[in-house]
């Protein structure tokens, strides 16, 4: 979905909660992976990857300059041997040495898992920020710092959700430490998005 479709989108969207909604959570996912913070890790359930919003927020962090917004997509099974690259072969396992400082997104349109969520505790045991995108999972809300959900029947699903707040934590209107930020960023940047190829890295 690219910047015209998302602004089309939040159009059809004003007057409702959803954009407000997105935009708080987009800053509590900016304010979470800070330049002195440490990295972003996003991983979903067993039965869904989230590999377009690693894709998006790899690409806002190239459009905007904010390289702390790409994440480390975690997955459940990881091919053996050379046949992923490292930044697609990245397990289970590094939820384990999540610590202070880092952030791990959850998504999760159904049940997390019990697995899943005993290894988000450890997370947030050691000291990461847990951010989750679901269907309103209690269990995972729990252990969420934020949480936004679309659940089902709600009015907007949840790869609508996490294109609102892929594209809402790469803009410059949102709070960013040390830098001011005028209406001419912003338009600089959506010229920028609509002429720039998106990078290949996914």
């Amino acid at each position: 979905m690219d910047a015209v479709r998302v602004a089309l989108l939040r159009e059809v969207l004003a007057g409702t909660e959803w954009l407000q909604a997105t935009r708080r959570f987009a800053g509590s996912l900016r304010a979470s992976v800070g330049p002195r913070e440490g990295g972003l890790l996003l991983v979903g359930s067993e039965r869904y990857e989230p590999w377009h919003l690693a894709a998006h927020l790899d690409d806002e962090a190239a459009w905007s300059g904010l390289p702390e917004l790409s994440p480390t997509l975690v997955r459940h099974r990881v091919p053996e041997g050379a046949a992923a690259p490292a930044h697609l072969a990245v397990g289970l396992g590094r939820l384990e040495r999540a610590g202070r400082g880092e952030t791990l997104l959850v998504v999760a349109p159904g049940e997390p898992g019990a697995g899943l969520l005993e290894r988000v505790n450890d997370a947030r045991r050691g000291g990461a920020t847990v951010l989750a995108l679901d269907g309103g999972d209690t269990g995972l809300h729990a252990l969420a710092h934020d949480a936004l959900s679309a659940p089902e029947g709600g009015g907007l699903d949840l790869d609508t959700l996490q294109h609102l707040v892929s594209a809402a934590a790469g803009e410059n209107s949102l709070p960013r430490p040390g830098r001011r930020h005028r209406f001419q960023d912003r338009l600089a940047r959506l010229a920028d998005r609509l002429t720039a190829p998106p990078p290949t890295h996914w």
